[in-house]
């Protein structure tokens, strides 16, 4: 007869199942052991003990002890189903699998709702051949599991976006049953979807702890703490699936790029190196490391791995796109010839078709057959617009209401309250306006990091509350309104504790994340020290350069010419603004004259930043650094003035574009202006 306990004693024996359930999982099988060891000689009728101590014994590879211990278990309680799945473990690792399917039948019959049970039967079969069982094995799942019909009816759902109907069936299923691992990392994804990252990375978390062996939601999670930012956790993400997975790649993989977002390029090389030793021919390892090289520098090593990926897979574009992103690249005629080819190919998705037209927009843009190449820029951009979701006028709404919030007098009296840090240097603007050619001016400096488009700041301002019953005026810049002295000073603290992750010890840092214009009135508040630069080009150049780069993500504003020129006159409207409002706080820097007279304007961005003068910002080109961005080849050369005015070269494919600008373009030179306006 089973020892009856006590309430307490049931709470104590709670406690010490799961610490060794925890010890097992994590690999120390051994401890585990003592724990239940010490508990059967008081409970030596406990079934969960005894179910628990054949695991530990079948881990430790002491089969006779582990049959020993099962036996008793299914003696005195023979209907406990967990005592034949685990039995069937114990034939199975003795390579009697006849005996380990009996025992899985058993314990399914028992308990039908035995997923796990049902998986290691249905694998025992596969390998048999016994493929008609495993059919029945499937259908039988699916005609009993409750929790596969509320699967199949959230993924209807999602995709009618009723998200929050199939948000509340995963709910439902984890107040059902709380350990319900697939659950946690389907609602997770579909918080990911809705970029509710901070939700979703908690459900995973919660999904791994409970099953370490879950390497789909391994690798979701991952996702989510790049997506976040979160690099280092990352790699300890990355490091459990190589754990989990010692022989394969996907973990090398996600180590390597996760050390890159960290920008450890170096780190991430030798780990993309190693994962083309297990697989040679992995395309992802392949184009990882040819960014990753790019970025360091290594230019011939980054095209041999873009051409290695190409040779592998010819149907995947992102290596041809990643060529012609190298500025100084040519592709020969041969790649060419077979790229046309691969233009409308049904085979390739629609992002690779984006990336194959715009890597032949840049080569035929090198072989100054500049129509053709807005041939297929445009043609690309067409496509990644459907793709994009960007709405002009939500845009000038929030210009708009950023107008109204950061006027002189509301600036002037909320002067003072921010963080006093003067480290962080803003070089804000559109892209492609000449801001990575400033970055790599001031990180040239003996006191300045360069580090790259930082996220941190969007980041510190989804911190600051909002009401969303109220719309416009219950979020961002409205809430602004509403902060306390402190909390400026504290958001200014914030920026300034995440960037720390970007930093060495250098006392200044440059973060030219082009969008944070919008922000330029935030940041007087909150960083009052921060210097800010407005890095500016020709209107045409500047909008038709962000209109041939295809960007990774971000800047969805640049896939169409009529809003790209729309963008332009916010972002001026805007910056007019705040030098009307805070003069002097924003310094302009016209990259034409940058290119004209390159040292009296270096003096004058040192002067803003308040740095001493040093040769070496002279000598940018020669700074070894990492770049991240489509310029990162141009400024490791001396300055050069082929990309002023490159806009003449499509002037007359620039028609909506022009008509758009006109009001800022009467305003310049007749000899910068189109022919249409009376150049």
């Amino acid at each position: 007869m089973p020892h009856q306990i006590n309430q307490n004693e049931q709470i104590e024996q709670k406690q010490l199942y799961q610490r060794a359930q925890m010890l097992l999982k994590a690999g120390d099988a051994q401890s585990a052991d003592a724990i239940c060891t010490d508990v059967l000689k008081r409970y030596p009728d406990d079934a969960s003990f005894l179910c628990l101590s054949g695991h530990v014994f079948l881990h430790l590879k002491r089969y006779d002890d582990a049959k020993s211990r099962i036996d008793l278990l299914l003696t005195v309680y023979p209907e406990f189903d967990a005592g034949y799945d685990v039995r069937g473990d114990l034939f199975a690792a003795q390579e009697q699998l006849d005996d380990a399917i009996g025992s899985y039948k058993t314990a399914l019959k028992l308990n039908a709702k035995r997923q796990q049970t049902r998986i290691k039967l249905g694998r025992i079969l596969v390998f048999l051949g016994r493929l008609e069982e495993v059919q029945q094995l499937k259908q039988e799942f699916f005609d009993s599991s409750q929790e596969y019909k509320d699967f199949k009816i959230a993924a209807e759902l999602e995709k009618e976006e009723k998200f929050e109907q199939a948000e509340k069936i995963y709910r439902d299923i984890l107040i059902r049953e709380p350990d319900n691992v697939t659950a946690m990392r389907l609602w997770a994804k579909l918080g990911t979807e809705q970029k509710f990252y901070g939700e979703a990375e908690k459900l995973l978390q919660r999904a791994v702890e409970k099953a370490p062996d879950f390497h789909l939601a391994l690798i979701d999670l991952y996702e989510v703490q790049t997506k976040r930012e979160k690099y280092k956790e990352a790699i300890d993400t990355a490091g459990k699936l190589i754990k989990l997975q010692p022989g394969g790649v996907q973990g090398q993989v996600m180590s390597a790029t996760a050390y890159s977002g960290l920008g450890e390029h170096g780190q991430a090389i030798e780990i993309f190196n190693k994962a083309l030793e297990i697989q040679p021919n992995h395309v992802g390892a392949l184009c990882g490391k040819g960014n990753a090289c790019r970025t360091y520098g290594d230019q011939d090593s980054a095209i041999a791995a873009f051409r290695k990926s190409i040779e592998v897979d010819p149907l995947h574009a992102e290596p041809y796109w990643s060529l012609g992103n190298l500025k100084t690249f040519r592709f020969e005629q041969s790649e060419v010839d077979s790229m046309l080819k691969l233009v409308g190919d049904e085979r390739i998705k629609p992002e690779g078709q984006v990336q194959m037209n715009n890597a032949l927009g840049h080569e035929f843009h090198n072989r100054k057959d500049y129509d053709r190449s807005f041939e297929f820029i445009d043609r690309g951009n067409k496509l990644r617009r459907l793709e994009e979701y960007y709405d002009p006028l939500e845009f000038e709404l929030r210009v708009d209401e950023t107008i109204k919030v950061f006027t002189k007098e509301f600036l002037e009296e909320m002067a003072g309250n921010g963080c006093p840090e003067s480290a962080p240097i803003f070089i804000v603007g559109l892209p492609r306006s000449g801001s990575t050619l400033i970055e790599q001016i001031l990180s040239s400096h003996s006191q300045v990091e360069g580090t790259f488009e930082l996220s941190d700041l969007d980041m510190t301002v989804r911190t600051i509350p909002s009401n969303p019953k109220l719309e416009l005026e219950g979020s961002y810049p409205r809430t602004i309104i509403n902060l306390s002295e402190e909390k400026f000073k504290s958001l200014g603290g914030e920026y300034i504790e995440r960037t720390l992750r970007h930093r060495s010890d250098l006392p200044f840092f440059t973060d030219k994340n082009p969008n944070n214009f919008i922000h330029v009135g935030l940041l007087h508040l909150i960083l009052p020290n921060a210097k800010i630069i407005d890095a500016r080009r020709h209107p045409l150049d500047s909008c038709y350069g962000s209109y041939k780069q295809l960007f990774a993500s971000g800047q969805s504003f640049s896939y169409d010419l009529t809003e790209l020129g729309e963008y332009y006159l916010q972002y001026q409207r805007l910056m007019d603004h705040w030098d009307k409002v805070l003069p002097g706080k924003v310094l302009l820097v016209q990259y034409e004259k940058v290119v004209a007279d390159t040292e009296v304007q270096i003096r004058r961005i040192l002067e803003h930043c308040e740095l001493d003068w040093e040769d070496n910002c002279l000598r940018f080109h020669e700074t070894n650094r990492a770049v991240k961005t489509a310029s990162s080849e141009q400024v490791r050369k001396p300055i050069y003035a082929s990309s002023v005015n490159s806009w003449r070269r499509y002037e007359t494919h620039l028609e909506e574009l022009i008509e758009v600008l006109e009001p800022l373009l009467k305003k310049l030179p007749e000899s910068d202006r189109p022919i249409s306006l009376g150049a």
